[in-house]
Order: structure tokens, then C-alpha cells, then sequence
């Protein structure tokens, strides 16, 4: 069976802004949730890039309140150790038949990218009709999503990808953008010094952004 639509839509509903988290130190990873999620963003999205990210996912899904998926999923054996982790999402860089494929074999749904309309088209033959655009500013932006949303009208978008506090108020303007995905509310000079506090209040300026989804 395809995604389900209605599980990711719930889950991507909750907040404007998902924290796409590259993170590889374990002890950071609670209090960074806890942060994020008293500010308002209770979706992260921990990115399969570091050697500890399914701890640091672990982790993170211990929080209450935090609704914790994997980003940069590009295999069916990411998406076990997905599972495994407590991952209630999963989110990819792009849509390959293969990957959307394997994504029919787990039992939570499956956020994939896609970067022009063929790939979206595809996606859609496949059941999706919830996409990651990315990158999003390397592409184009908003103005393409904007263009995007007369020929593709079944299709809403999470754009991801170069987009900061002002950015993320164009794109969330558009009718078929449901949130967009960034790491701006936690730069790294706050991890790295543990001002959790000043993530948190990032976070609560994200989480006030208003979006116009039809």
C-alpha cells in the first residue's frame, strides 16, 4: 500500500517549521528535543548523516511530546533501523521506485523529496500525495512551488533546504505548502555551547509563523 496520507498529514500538521537536525553527540539530544518541543516544534526530523543519528534518534523519542522521524533515508535497511529507533516518520532526499517500493513494506509513512514535476508525478503514481521539495532554494524556491500548484494541484509540499526565519513566511504563503523543514532555529554555536534556552526561543518564533494551506 502506498503512504499513509492521513498519518504524515497529522504529523506535518502539527507545527510550520520541522527542525532538520544533523546531530552526532547523544547527550545533546535530549535537551536539543526538549528545547525545540517547549518552543513549539514538537516534529524533528534527525537527519541519517552521523554515525550515532538512530541514538541520538532513540534518544530524542523519549522526550514527551516529540514526534521524532529519520531524514536522508535512502534504503529499505535505513528504514528498519528506522522503525527500530521509534522513528514515527521517515523522510527522503529524493523518490526512487525502488525506495518508495520498500517504503510499502514498513509500518510508518514515508515523507520522500523530489526536485522537478516528473519526480513529483511519479511520486503520485505511487500513492504520495505529501512531498519534500528539495532543495528547495537551490531549485527555485517558491516561485517554482508556486508554479507547481495549478498542474499539480493533488500534490502539497514540505520545502527543505536553504530556507531561513524570513523564507519560510514565502513559502508558507503558498496554498500548497503544509510546513517547511530547516535548521535554522538550532545553529550549531547553541549546541555547542548547550544555550538551550536561545533554541527554545527560536523555536517559539518558527512555531508562530502563519501558513495559508487550501
Amino acid at each position: 500500500m502506498p503512504q499513509d496520507a492521513v498519518a504524515i498529514k497529522q504529523t506535518l500538521s502539527l507545527a510550520p517549521v520541522i527542525p532538520v537536525i544533523i546531530l552526532d553527540d547523544v547527550k545533546a539530544a535530549r535537551p536539543l528535543a526538549e528545547a525545540l518541543v517547549a518552543g513549539g516544534l514538537p516534529v524533528l526530523e534527525v537527519t541519517l548523516r552521523t554515525p550515532n543519528a538512530l541514538h541520538v534518534i532513540a534518544e530524542m523519542a523519549k522526550v514527551e511530546g516529540a514526534v521524532v522521524g529519520s531524514g536522508t533515508v535512502r534504503s529499505s535497511l535505513q528504514m528498519g533501523h528506522s522503525v527500530d529507533a521509534g522513528c514515527r516518520f521517515m523522510v527522503s532526499p529524493g523518490a526512487s521506485p525502488r525506495l518508495l517500493e520498500a517504503a510499502e513494506n514498513h509500518p510508518i509513512p514515508l515523507l520522500p523529496g523530489i526536485g522537478t514535476p516528473t519526480e513529483a508525478m511519479t511520486a503520485a503514481e505511487y500513492g504520495y500525495s505529501f512531498l519534500k521539495f528539495f532543495p528547495a532554494e537551490a531549485l527555485g524556491g517558491a516561485k517554482v512551488l508556486k508554479a507547481y500548484a495549478s498542474p499539480l494541484s493533488d500534490i502539497t509540499f514540505c520545502p527543505t533546504g536553504g530556507i531561513d526565519l524570513e523564507k519560510a513566511k514565502t513559502y508558507l504563503a503558498l496554498p500548497n505548502v503544509i510546513c517547511v523543514g530547516g535548521s535554522w532555529v538550532m545553529p550549531q554555536d547553541a549546541i555547542d555551547s548547550g544555550d538551550w534556552k536561545r533554541i527554545e526561543a527560536l523555536a517559539r518564533d518558527a512555531a508562530a509563523l502563519e501558513r495559508k494551506l487550501r
